[in-house]
């Protein structure tokens, strides 16, 4: 009888540590309330549109210098459709202006960056990767929103972007943007 009640009782832990292991999350002690993924984030998000491929050719600019010149812009407000920094920038009029200042060509519509450069897992990628997201419906199926990653430490991932609640800021994955994460592009390719 005691053996019985040991393999139950092993059992028992091995089931409880099978689900544990699941995705989870917890409260970032650093920063109040956000939640930051322990595992990494993969999109449960169908793209609807197939879009086509594009190609970004950032010649010789480093992923830095577009970090650097996008956390000038911390604070600017949001302007639906604008690329003007004295008026204000949506998400992707932030990309245009940044990737512009180093005579970047991107493309002006979100959207557009569904298959630009090279897909990277999330948990591999790096200041000046560009994150994508749909909008506030996570069932849209198309990409509404996006930004530059500025940090990725040990999968706590950062990035800078125009909210259109408080305009250019910086944030992490959090609840608000996981079930909304479509993917990661990098576009600076050694």
């Amino acid at each position: 009888m005691k053996n019985y009640f040991l393999i139950f009782l092993s059992g028992c832990l091995f089931f409880v540590s099978c689900s544990s292991s699941r995705r989870t999350a917890v409260v970032n002690k650093s920063s109040g309330n956000e939640i930051v993924p322990q595992a990494p984030v993969r999109s449960s998000v169908v793209i609807k549109k197939k879009e086509p491929d594009v190609e970004i050719n950032t010649g010789r600019v480093r992923a830095q210098q577009i970090i650097d010149f996008a956390m000038k812009q911390l604070g600017v407000p949001y302007r639906y459709g604008s690329t003007d920094k004295s008026k204000g920038f949506d998400c992707s009029g932030f990309i245009t202006y940044v990737f512009s200042h180093f005579n970047i060509s991107v493309p002006r519509i979100t959207f557009q960056f569904t298959n630009a450069g090279v897909n990277i897992p999330i948990e591999f990628s790096k200041p000046g990767d560009i994150i994508l997201f749909t909008d506030s419906d996570k069932n849209s199926g198309v990409v509404g929103h996006m930004g530059i990653i500025t940090e990725n430490d040990g999968g706590s991932v950062k990035f800078i972007h125009a909210s259109s609640s408080r305009g250019v800021m910086i944030s992490g994955m959090n609840s608000y943007f996981i079930p909304r994460f479509v993917k990661v592009n990098r576009i600076f390719i050694p």
